[in-house]
């Protein structure tokens, strides 16, 4: 099964749909895609196809999808490496996450360049190379943004926004930038937004310090998004709601969210899903290196990075990036918010796929999409993975 993506079905399982979970259920898959699925009593294998049978204890469920990753398992973005974006794509299946966004750091230019032009190389070989998780294109993470709330991005590489500095990043990446978070307060902010807008690209308002006011004309010039939302940002005041109020203020803003209880308290998680319902929120990991690797000393932007107990700080106590999983995140948001399985899922599958305009193909289980399934237990963890059709996990 692992050498090329084939046909067979899976039989009696959970299937967490777009509307309902099927108790005991069937998925065919054919070629990589899925050609039919439902509830046991209609399956029929006239086709004599490979059965797989799982257990009616588990869950398929569509493959995660993570639009703000860093690194992983050793490997980051920025190293600018033929083999770290393989390394993302072949471990990402453990955590059960199908398809991501490479996102970069701010940093100098022709670093930047480097590893946008690698992600580009990659891209551009995976469909014959298919293995694991699906690089789906960059997110560009500054270097935007406002140095008042750099977080951990490196001060000294911070640009000021231009259109014509995006434009040489775009070319580089083989135009597979698909967001960018940026501060639209800075000069030329603005124009910056429209112009992403413009092209297609999400307009991520991040690492921002502007006022209710600057948020809104940023809204108007075409920004829709916030990039971890509460973290790097203007918090709310009643007064000034800052970038922090108008996320909840606005219900046509989406929010980036990392649920790992220690960039946003459980019960700020909690708020924000009363404010804005299931639809509008997008589960992250914002993860870098030292995620799937033990405690110690790690590096992220040429900064140094200490990881202990789940938490990433530079020297000077800053949050730099997480090492939360996706399944994590995924069980994390139903404990803190007490929504259903369904809608946490959702928020990690079929919200970024939306937002990625690769809806078409990926984010939920249904006819004619890739075969992008994980199998889970009710503790979200996760048994196996395919990607594509393809077995690129399988646990214990």
């Amino acid at each position: 099964m692992a050498s090329q993506p084939n046909s067979y079905s899976l039989l009696s399982m959970k299937i967490v749909t777009e509307e309902e979970v099927i108790q005991n259920g069937y998925v065919m898959i054919k070629e990589g895609k899925i050609a039919d699925f439902g509830p046991i009593e209609n399956y029929n294998n006239d086709e004599n196809l490979t059965e797989i049978h799982i257990s009616e204890s588990l869950y398929a469920s569509p493959g995660f999808i993570d639009i703000h990753i860093h690194g992983l398992n050793g490997a980051d973005v920025m190293d600018a490496k033929k083999d770290c974006i393989e390394t993302m794509a072949t471990t990402l299946p453990k955590e059960g996450t199908t398809s991501f966004l490479a996102t970069t750091i701010t940093q100098e230019k022709s670093e930047l360049e480097r590893a946008l032009q690698n992600v580009n190389s990659f891209i551009s070989n995976q469909k014959q190379n298919h293995v694991g998780s699906e690089a789906l294109g960059v997110h560009l993470e500054g270097p935007f943004i406002n140095k008042k709330r750099a977080g951990a991005q490196p001060p000294a590489f911070i640009l000021e926004p231009s259109v014509e500095t995006f434009c040489q990043f775009q070319s580089e990446s083989g135009n597979h930038i698909k967001l960018v978070t940026l501060a639209p307060e800075g000069k030329n902010g603005l124009e910056l937004v429209k112009f992403l807008s413009d092209t297609g690209v999400i307009a991520s308002i991040g690492h921002s310090d502007a006022l209710y006011t600057e948020v809104v004309e940023a809204m108007e010039a075409g920004a829709e998004h916030i990039t971890h939302f509460f973290n790097g940002m203007r918090g709310s005041h009643h007064r000034e709601p800052g970038v922090a109020g108008a996320g909840l203020a606005h219900p046509e803003l989406f929010l980036e969210m990392i649920a790992d209880g220690i960039h946003v308290h459980p019960a700020m998680v909690k708020t924000t899903f009363l404010a804005k319902g299931v639809d509008n929120i997008l589960l992250i990991t914002d993860s870098m290196r030292a995620k799937w690797l033990e405690d110690g000393e790690y590096e992220l932007g040429g900064q140094k990075v200490m990881v202990e107990n789940q938490t990433a700080l530079l020297e000077d106590g800053t949050l730099a990036g997480s090492v939360l999983k996706m399944n994590d995140a995924v069980r994390n948001m139903k404990k803190f918010t007490d929504c259903t399985m369904q809608e946490a899922i959702r928020m990690a599958s079929v919200n970024p796929a939306k937002r990625l305009c690769v809806w078409d193909r990926k984010g939920s289980i249904a006819i004619g999409k890739d075969a992008d399934i994980v199998i889970l237990d009710e503790e979200m963890h996760v048994k196996m993975t395919f990607c594509k059709g393809i077995l690129s996990y399988k646990g214990e």
